[in-house]
């Protein structure tokens, strides 16, 4: 009897966990690996940095959502490199045979040569970082309550978000909701409201990524929350005391004790693995450059898809990295992989299609881009609200962040608002 065909998938972000799902009733032995046993819903860190939800609202076990496929394991370790040679991947404590690969392993944040301010400026790409931003957050305004020192407390009670993307603008309406509604009854040597929140961007407009007409309601709703957006503004230093700029009014120092990292993001080390197993090319940003169908070029039976992959065929650039075309690109391998394993060459290249991109800014605001479609304002909130819930990974999570979301929405109350050093419940 002929052995089944087996699919090593590393990473189960939006990507991999797309693809481990669509590849159910297929005649593989399919193996999930990752170095963390849950799925995170990243779109959703910002609300645990904020107080909103518990990490356990937005992350779900692996081997939870995949029980019930029997043609599937789940490994918890850590993918340290690639024997193509062997097909083997290899892992911090053994290695795992492969007949076809999908690597799947996304991005981290780009300091772009900084990495030193990484400790003064940590960015929210993981439950850690979105815990560790919370106890930032919410410890400068305790200490503010504490000092006599009135530089000492504008110092503390002055918020940097580095870059204006969705995070970024997301973020700052965070802060601003906490300062303003959450926390104005809490302290008596304070006035929280008076906090500064301010976002730089080097771009001369935030939002980059939507239409010009889009930037600007974003750019007003900021504005009615009290947020500063300086653009055209470039940061040459980011210290523990506070952030260096370079802008059309000259150089500038913003005494800071919380500063925020929302500026960019880079392929994670395994992109350079990868290519130094394979010889595939990579871009400036590290991201593997696929054929048409997914797969290395000089590789036919590896396929990197999400954040990892640069695919511009057809396009003018590259995809960008976001969970929906991840997803997608999940679901096609399942056709792919199946023509793959009968010899054949791919039917169709794979093809993204857009169903547009939003970005919540605070309670009632959010923009939002379908196509020719452009919304703002509540009817882009509720459409935000209603497709990040149906999202979420399993019906638990879903019902656990609604009953939040009604809570805080109706009670102003971020209850998850603890200072915790190690916080993973």
């Amino acid at each position: 009897m002929e052995r089944k065909k087996r699919i090593v998938i590393v990473g189960a972000g939006f990507g991999g966990l797309a693809a481990a799902k669509a590849l159910r009733r297929s005649p593989f032995d399919i193996t999930v690996i990752d170095r963390r046993n849950y799925h995170l819903f990243q779109p959703l860190l910002y609300q645990v940095a904020t107080g909103v939800l518990s990490p356990a609202n937005i992350a779900s076990p692996i081997r939870g959502i995949l029980s019930r496929q029997k043609n599937t394991r789940v490994l918890l370790g850590e993918v340290i490199d690639f024997d193509c040679k062997n097909q083997e991947v290899i892992l911090a404590d053994g290695k795992v045979p492969y007949d076809a690969l999908v690597v799947a392993t996304g991005v981290v944040n780009n300091y772009f040569g900084n990495d030193h301010w990484r400790e003064h400026a940590p960015g929210l790409k993981s439950i850690d970082d979105a815990t560790e931003i919370r106890k930032r957050i919410l410890s400068a305004f305790e200490k503010a309550e504490r000092t006599n020192n009135d530089v000492d407390r504008k110092r503390l009670l002055t918020f940097v978000i580095i870059g204006s993307g969705p995070t970024g603008v997301e973020l700052a309406g965070a802060i601003s909701d906490i300062a303003h509604n959450t926390l104005r009854r809490d302290f008596r040597s304070i006035n929280p409201s008076t906090a500064r929140i301010l976002i730089v961007e080097m771009a001369d407009r935030p939002l980059t990524a939507y239409a010009p007409e889009l930037s600007q309601k974003g750019l007003q709703a900021l504005h009615r929350l009290h947020v500063e957006v300086k653009v055209s503004t470039k940061v040459v230093d980011i210290s523990a005391d506070g952030i260096r700029l370079v802008g059309p009014q000259g150089e500038e120092f913003v005494p800071s004790a919380t500063k925020i990292w929302a500026a960019g993001v880079s392929a994670s080390a395994l992109g350079q693995k990868l290519a130094n197993a394979t010889g595939a090319p990579l871009d400036q940003r590290g991201r593997a450059i696929v054929a048409p169908d997914l797969s290395l070029p000089s590789h036919p039976n590896i396929f990197v898809i999400g954040d990892l992959a640069n695919f511009s065929h057809g396009r003018q650039q590259p995809l960008p990295g976001l969970a929906p075309i991840a997803m997608q690109q999940g679901r096609y391998l399942k056709r792919r992989l199946e023509e793959w394993a009968r010899g054949e060459k791919a039917s169709k290249p794979f093809r993204y299609f857009d169903k547009g991109s939003m970005a919540v800014i605070g309670r009632y605001a959010a923009v939002a881009e379908v196509g020719k479609l452009k919304m703002s304002g509540i009817l882009a909130w509720l459409g935000w609200l209603f497709i990040h819930l149906i999202y979420i990974t399993q019906f638990r999570n879903r019902l656990l962040v609604l009953v939040q979301w009604g809570w805080t929405f109706f009670t102003l109350d971020r209850s998850a608002r603890l200072i915790t050093n190690d916080d993973q419940t």
